[in-house]
C-alpha cells in the first residue's frame, strides 16, 4: 500500500492533472474499474499493469514513477529501434560503446541517459566494415547461443533503425525494457510480434511484441577470446573426410 504522500502517488496524480482527466476518465484508460480515487488515497497500491499502461500510454518512465530517477518520460519504440544515444570521441566521431555483462544489466533503464554511457570503455576500428552506420560491442552471457556465440565473448552490432529494417534468421542484440537479449529473429505474420530463437535447443523460442523492443543491433561480427587449439581443427577435417568417405561408400553399396 502507499500513502496519500508517498512519491509513487504524487507522481501518478501529476499525470492525471496534466493530462487533464477526471479520477473516472482516467481509470477507464488504464483499466481501473470506477474511479483512481483509491489510489490517489493510498488505499489500492498501484499495480504492474498500470504502471506498464502509464508507460504504454503517456511513455511515463516506471523509475520517475517510484522517485528512482529525474528522466519523467521514455521514449516508446512504435517499430523505432535506433540508438537512442550516439556516442561520439574528442574529434566529434562516432565510437563504438563496450557494454559487459555487468552493465548490460543497467543499460535498459539507462538507455536514453547521455550520462551514463560516458562511463563504459569505447574505442574505434579502423576498418571499410565499421564506417558510415553506429556499432555498439555487447558481452555474451548465459549458454542460449551455444555453440556460436559462448559465454564472455563480445559482439559487435550494428544499429537497426526499424524491425522492419531487420531480416529474419539473422542474429541480433535486441534491448527490452527490461533485459539485453542476443537472438537469432524471426518475424510473425502479426507485424506487432516477432520471435527470438536461441541457438542453443534447450532453450525455447520468444514471442514478444515489437513494442517492448528499445533497440536492435544487428550482429556482424564477434570478439573470442577462447581460440581452440590449431590442432582441434585438423581434427574436424579429418572427421569431414571420414563422412564423406562414408557417404561414397554407401552410395556405391546402394547402386
Amino acid at each position: 500500500m502507499g500513502t496519500p504522500g508517498s512519491i509513487e502517488i504524487k507522481h501518478f496524480k501529476e499525470v492525471r492533472e496534466e493530462n487533464n482527466f477526471t479520477q473516472s476518465e482516467f481509470a477507464s484508460l488504464l483499466g481501473i474499474k470506477n474511479s483512481t480515487a483509491d489510489i490517489e488515497r493510498g488505499r489500492t497500491k498501484l499495480s504492474g499493469k498500470v504502471v506498464a499502461e502509464l508507460l504504454r500510454q503517456f511513455a511515463i518512465n516506471p523509475l520517475w514513477l517510484f522517485g528512482e530517477s529525474g528522466q519523467k518520460y521514455l521514449k516508446i519504440s512504435k517499430g523505432d529501434v535506433s540508438p537512442k544515444v550516439v556516442t561520439v570521441d574528442n574529434a566529434d566521431n562516432e565510437n563504438i560503446v563496450l557494454v559487459n555483462q555487468k552493465a548490460a544489466a543497467g543499460y535498459p533503464h539507462n538507455v536514453q541517459d547521455v550520462e551514463w554511457y560516458n562511463q563504459l570503455p569505447a574505442f574505434d576500428i579502423p576498418l571499410p566494415e565499421f564506417r558510415n552506420a553506429t556499432y555498439r560491442g555487447f558481452q555474451i552471457e548465459g549458454d542460449s547461443m551455444l555453440p556460436d556465440y559462448r559465454p564472455g565473448e563480445w559482439v559487435m552490432g550494428k544499429a537497426v533503425p526499424s524491425i522492419e529494417e531487420a531480416s529474419n534468421n539473422r542474429v541480433y542484440v535486441i534491448v527490452m525494457y527490461d533485459s539485453v537479449l542476443v537472438k537469432k529473429l524471426q518475424k510473425m505474420p502479426d507485424p506487432s510480434k516477432v520471435l527470438l530463437i536461441s541457438l542453443n535447443e534447450e532453450y525455447l523460442p520468444l514471442e514478444i511484441n515489437v513494442h517492448d523492443i528499445q533497440e536492435v543491433w544487428q550482429v556482424n561480427s564477434k570478439l573470442t577470446f577462447n581460440l581452440d587449439n590449431p590442432s582441434n581443427s585438423g581434427l574436424f577435417q579429418e572427421l569431414q573426410q571420414s563422412m564423406n568417405e562414408l557417404k561414397r561408400e554407401l552410395k556405391s553399396f546402394k547402386q
